[in-house]
């Protein structure tokens, strides 16, 4: 890292720039749009540690809009974890040489990267890295929709997608905070494994699910959205968590009126700061009782397989790339 208005200059035995790392760069002409390559290293602000990074899990929102978000050149990535290389300079945050888990601005697959000290956790040494970077974005938006429905307890919730990486946690969540949860996907191989993460039925498609539901967590959009909708019951809503589908909905809201019932269709944002939950979401993991289910995981340098993997709907689960090496 370039200090004190150092010049830059060229490691002598890699030859590489010493104020530089080695990073997946958005790059419009590369293979699924990434290429390693070399970025600036990071430079924390007060309140961020500096973070060497060991594992990053890739989510799908960030990947299917990367062409109309991401700039040429640009770190991407939003979950990791790894160990902290240097403490935040405020004090906050764990010391150097602590194991964490991190959700932040893109800049997750690479070597380093700077994290704000409350978007973090610490990772207990039962719980493997890798693991813990399928956390931040899916979990702790699973773990944010589960609660946005209210108690659940022995109430019917509705999880559209659930063989996705937020759908998985979601099922489990929602089982364990006392839901009948109903699990929906585009086809039977993708709900293998659901009824063993907490379901109570898996479905292809809505066509069989005929009484009314309390909560509908949807990440598919869409049609699907509507039909999920027409199934919520009165007191009941349904959360719009994502748009798998990359499908508009339309809803007929008069004939939503003419249904009757007072039911809420809102728009789900996942809220930070994620430390205390990815901290209870670790603590999960540690005792065995979340899965992070990993559906695809390997080398940084097959990342453009990983994403082909999980844009075409091939990955159950996360995808988790192991960086550096």
């Amino acid at each position: 890292m370039k200090r004190d208005g150092a010049d830059a200059a060229p490691d002598e035995t890699t030859g590489r720039d010493a104020t530089a790392m080695r990073a997946l760069l958005y790059d419009p002409e590369a293979p699924q749009g990434l290429r390693l390559g070399e970025a600036p290293e990071p430079v924390p602000h007060d309140a961020q540690a500096l973070v060497e990074v060991h594992a990053a899990s890739l989510n799908f929102g960030e990947l299917a809009y990367r062409e109309e978000r991401a700039r040429p050149g640009q770190v991407l990535g939003l979950d990791s974890a790894g160990v902290v290389v240097h403490a935040a300079a405020d004090g906050s945050g764990p010391a150097a040489g602590t194991r964490v888990v991190s959700f932040g601005p893109p800049g997750a697959w690479a070597e380093r990267r700077a994290v704000d000290t409350a978007e973090l956790a610490v990772v207990p040494d039962a719980v493997e890295l890798g693991a813990a970077s399928a956390l931040p974005g899916a979990g702790v938006s699973a773990l944010q929709a589960v609660r946005a429905l209210g108690p659940v307890i022995g109430r019917r919730v509705l999880i559209t997608g659930a063989s996705g990486g937020l759908g998985r946690f979601a099922v489990q969540l929602a089982a364990l905070a006392g839901a009948y949860v109903i699990a929906a996907v585009g086809g039977p191989q993708r709900g293998e494994g659901l009824c063993e993460l907490g379901a109570d039925e898996v479905v292809v498609g809505l066509e069989h699910v005929t009484a009314p539901v309390f909560g509908v967590l949807d990440n598919v959009g869409g049609p699907l959205l509507a039909e999920a909708f027409a199934l919520v019951e009165p007191g009941g809503s349904a959360q719009s968590i994502g748009k798998a589908s990359l499908e508009p909905t339309t809803i007929d809201f008069e004939r939503e009126r003419l249904t009757g019932g007072d039911r809420r269709l809102e728009p789900f944002v996942v809220r930070s700061p994620f430390g205390p939950d990815l901290a209870y979401l670790v603590s999960l993991l540690a005792k065995g009782r979340l899965d992070p289910q990993i559906g695809w995981r390997g080398s940084w340098e097959r990342a453009p397989e990983a994403v082909a993997a999980l844009l075409g709907r091939r990955v159950r689960g996360k995808a988790v790339l192991d960086i550096g090496g």
